[in-house]
């Protein structure tokens, strides 16, 4: 999803699962009504049933949604998505020429079955996925030398932390949680470590051609089921600068 600051939002959601649900708006200042706790702030949406979210972007960054009704389950089974707010006013020094989203994941298959990964035993995960596909399925990114790239990081993954690594030379952390750094708190890294709920935005230059990768620096996150495929799998992507 995205919208800008300021903007009236109005979401209708459908229940079209077996079971109930509820939707949690991670990070946003909103009327209490509207936040989707189950059985805290409403009654869970019914199998069929239909919720309207309704209220007002007071802020601007990155942030996400996920459900908040049999969490350990439903978003670790991929229920939740990027929620985009841009400022009203735009910030030069905030734009890149290029911008990704990352969502983090990780899941369990076993004999053919997904189920949701946790950080216990029989239950570590084998698989994980950026933006729900494992490399070598995950997008290359395109871009010239001398060219910027903002890249959103966010954790909507729920039991794991995830340390984002960017190769060809650091990058400039700008905002933190959907706030936006002051120019004097910004600073230069190459790895940030993504946690459940947290959001990391990144600027990183392309400073010399060749294939960069964007990676977890947990080796275990960059396999499937502990393989290795064309160089490594799971959460891993190329930028590609010829």
């Amino acid at each position: 999803m995205r919208f800008r600051h300021g903007e009236r939002v109005r979401i209708n959601l459908t229940n079209r699962l077996p079971e109930s649900t509820t939707v949690h708006w991670h990070g946003l200042i909103l009327p209490n009504v509207m936040d989707g706790p189950a059985h805290i702030t409403q009654e869970p949406i019914a199998k069929g049933g239909l919720y309207r979210y309704e209220f007002t972007a007071v802020q601007s960054g990155t942030y996400f949604y996920h459900s908040h009704d049999h969490v350990d389950r439903q978003q670790s089974l991929g229920l939740y998505g990027a929620m985009i707010i841009d400022p009203a006013e735009p910030d030069p020094s905030l734009e890149a020429k290029h911008e990704y989203t990352l969502l983090l994941q990780e899941w369990l298959m076993r004999e053919g079955l997904t189920y949701p990964a946790m950080p216990m035993d029989g239950g570590q995960p084998n698989y994980f996925t950026i933006n729900g596909r494992a490399y070598p399925a995950t997008d290359t990114i395109r871009m010239l030398v001398g060219e910027t790239l903002k890249v959103r990081f966010i954790g909507s993954n729920n039991g794991f932390i995830h340390p984002m690594h960017i190769h060809g030379g650091p990058f400039e952390v700008v905002a933190v949680d959907g706030e936006t750094l002051q120019p004097s708190a910004r600073y230069r890294a190459d790895t940030v470590n993504v946690g459940p709920g947290q959001r990391y935005d990144v600027i990183w230059t392309a400073r010399h051609p060749g294939k960069w990768l964007i990676h977890c620096h947990i080796g275990h996150h960059t396999t499937n089921n502990n393989m290795e495929m064309r160089g490594g799998g799971g959460l891993m992507m190329v930028i590609e600068v010829p």
